[in-house]
């Protein structure tokens, strides 16, 4: 048994160890920890407590995969309700459909009565009314919301700074391995942004025959490189995972223009190995990662790989105001 997160999934790993070993399937626990994540407003890019979009509201993403059905479920653009992930697994449970978006997640979490709540927390409310009042224009204050946004997206974000999400990827006692991804996005991102948690293939994905992979960071490029489903098929092309995580991360030396930033790749195999890679990394990039006989899951640095010349991250509003303590 194997399960593995990225750093802002501390707070759920332990729970999805215990789950396991109590014999718990792997998606099953997955989800235990995921949610406690989701929970734990210390997060700021994760559930309740994330930070919002340019309008001031928090959108939450995730999606599920079980690896020996390839079954997946996802939402996006989701506000309002507390634990993603729980949803994410119904829609793979209940509905033909594997993604749901904007307000059909909604009224699909409203249908099957999943906790609604309130997601923006006073340090995230208070840092962006800050950003507002220091960063938009009086008439476009004056105007507020309908105003173009795409300039004030493009000066908000900054795409060197790493965009993390929690992910959690997991093997069962019966060699069962799912994945996990819940994230609340870009700060000040584009209302109706999605980024890669929900995109099966790109931030995460599962196949119990060969093994698992997810994302962390700039979304963006692992969509364009399809970074999770290529990792897992170079390891059924007979790559071990260390080499498969290293050809993916070839894969993303071509991407040219766009947003070129910091993604750090997770990956097990079905063997109980993993590989874990901040591309561009920095090095407070660590994992956590806990295996069948240890006590409690212990905390890993990821091998960093620069891919640009300038991988240094350069402060946005929310970050500034962060380190104001707001």
């Amino acid at each position: 048994m194997i399960a593995i997160s990225n750093n802002e999934g501390g707070s759920g790993i332990g729970a999805t160890a215990r789950e396991l070993l109590d014999g718990a399937r792997a998606l099953d626990a997955i989800e235990a920890g995921v949610r406690l994540v989701e929970a734990d407003e210390s997060v700021r890019t994760v559930g309740r407590g994330g930070w919002p979009n340019l309008l001031g509201e928090v959108e939450l993403d995730a999606s599920v995969m079980d690896g020996s059905t390839l079954r997946t479920g996802a939402i996006g653009a989701l506000g309002g309700y507390l634990h993603p992930i729980s949803i994410a697994r119904q829609v793979m449970e209940r509905l033909p459909h594997v993604l749901l978006v904007g307000e059909g997640a909604r009224r699909f979490a409203a249908e099957i009565g999943a906790e609604a709540g309130e997601l923006l927390m006073p340090h995230a409310r208070t840092a962006w009314a800050r950003w507002f009042a220091d960063e938009v224009g009086e008439a476009d204050r004056a105007a507020w919301p309908d105003v173009p946004m795409a300039e004030l997206c493009k000066q908000a974000i900054d795409p060197e700074i790493g965009r993390d999400t929690t992910v959690l990827l997991a093997q069962d006692k019966a060699g069962h391995i799912g994945a996990g991804t819940s994230t609340s996005g870009w700060g000040w991102k584009y209302p109706g942004r999605l980024g890669d948690s929900p995109i099966i293939g790109a931030g995460s994905y599962a196949d119990t025959r060969y093994g698992a992979c997810a994302c962390t960071g700039v979304g963006e490029m692992s969509i364009r490189a399809g970074t999770a489903r290529a990792v897992v098929l170079y390891m059924k092309m007979g790559m071990s995972v260390e080499e498969a995580v290293h050809e993916a991360v070839d894969d993303m030396r071509a991407l040219k223009g766009g947003l070129i930033g910091r993604v750090t790749i997770h990956a097990i195999d079905a063997a109980g190995g993993h590989k874990v890679v901040a591309v561009n990394g920095m090095p407070e990039n660590h994992y956590w990662l806990w295996r069948e006989g240890e006590a409690v899951p212990a905390s890993h640095p990821a091998e960093i790989i620069a891919i640009s010349d300038d991988p240094a991250p350069k402060p946005t509003a929310h970050r500034r105001y962060e380190r104001l303590g707001l």
